[in-house]
């Protein structure tokens, strides 16, 4: 990324350039508000990805259109009301889902030291190049465009201090998944998948894709596993793509089965609003499942944190007066 000065003092707006990998100027965007003081000759480098303490969770599928991205807001939206700080890195460059599931459309992306500052929203900080790219603007990109652009975003968004970093990746097992692995110190992996065989298919690629990177996959997601038409009495369940497709692959090759997500119009409508936070609303299925989703990754997350040495594990005593409620 290069900065450029467009007049002396406090800037009004700084425009970012994004570089490929040989050298190319590949696209230039603007990013408007208070960015306060930027030294002249670029944006200063990030002080280190957020990999320390963090957990850094991907969330991948093999295939587009199974729900990913909105597993992996929900999950971060879900990790920050446990009370951990969470960061989440929209690094489908192509099709960036932030903005709308986020509710990002009137935001204004600031740059404040020479640094991208993540929008916080829903208890979560986010960063996405769709707010550094117009709505409407395909992205037409060789691989190293891509590989560079997710790359400086990753590196220059002042994460702050964070517990977890999810990072949404775009379908398939192209050059954003291995610059990833290149760039972050990754925790584990979440597969989405929907129950269909040919999802299916396409998901146990891209869990021997994370395990030839040396990435642990922490589990498999079903996502759109039924539906409930909460409009009858009694409400009534149907399994429209084949229930249960999700669960009996993670068992063949396998890796755990972190929960069933089901398909709901709540969770549609909340969605498009851009508002995840809705979708926990006490007592309902919705909240339940991605409860349980949550909790399962969190579970596998930490686990594999203390295998790689990014934390400890911990122990909880609590006196025999605590356990009784004295």
């Amino acid at each position: 990324m290069a900065g450029v000065l467009r007049q002396a003092g406090p800037l009004a707006g700084l425009v970012v350039e994004f570089i490929g990998a040989g050298g190319e100027r590949v696209h230039t965007a603007r990013a408007g508000g208070e960015v306060g003081h930027t030294p002249i000759g670029g944006l200063t480098p990030a002080a280190g990805t957020p990999t320390g303490s963090a957990r850094v969770i991907a969330v991948g599928a093999g295939k587009g259109g199974v729900g990913k991205s909105t597993i992996a807001v929900n999950l971060a939206v879900g990790l920050a009301r446990r009370g951990r700080a969470v960061g989440i890195l929209d690094a489908d460059i192509y099709g960036p889902s932030l903005p709308t599931l986020l509710g990002l459309g009137a935001m204004e992306q600031r740059v404040v030291g020479g640094r991208l500052q993540p929008f916080l929203v829903h208890g979560v900080k986010a960063i996405t190049i769709g707010k550094l790219v117009e709505a409407d603007k395909p992205l037409i990109w060789r691989g190293p465009m891509a590989h560079g652009a997710f790359k400086q975003l990753a590196e220059q968004t002042d994460w702050g201090e964070l517990d977890d970093l999810i990072v949404d990746l775009p379908p398939g097992t192209g050059d954003v998944s291995l610059t990833l692995a290149q760039t972050l110190r990754l925790t584990g992996a979440v597969v989405v998948c929907t129950p269909q065989r040919v999802a299916q298919d396409d998901a146990a690629r891209a869990a021997k894709m994370f395990e030839q990177l040396g990435i642990e996959v922490l589990g498999v997601v079903e996502n759109m596993s039924y539906f409930v038409a909460d409009d009858l009495t009694p409400p009534r369940v149907y399994d429209l793509f084949g229930r249960g497709g999700a669960a009996a692959m993670a068992s063949r090759l396998r890796l755990p089965f972190l929960g069933e997500v089901p398909i709901s119009v709540a969770l549609r409508t909340n969605s498009d609003k851009g508002d995840p936070s809705a979708n926990f609303a006490a007592g309902t299925a919705l909240a339940g499942a991605l409860e349980a989703l949550v909790g399962a990754v969190e579970e596998r997350a930490a686990s594999a944190a203390v295998r790689l040495g990014q934390s400890r594990p911990t122990l909880t005593v609590r006196s025999g007066a605590a356990r009784s409620g004295a």
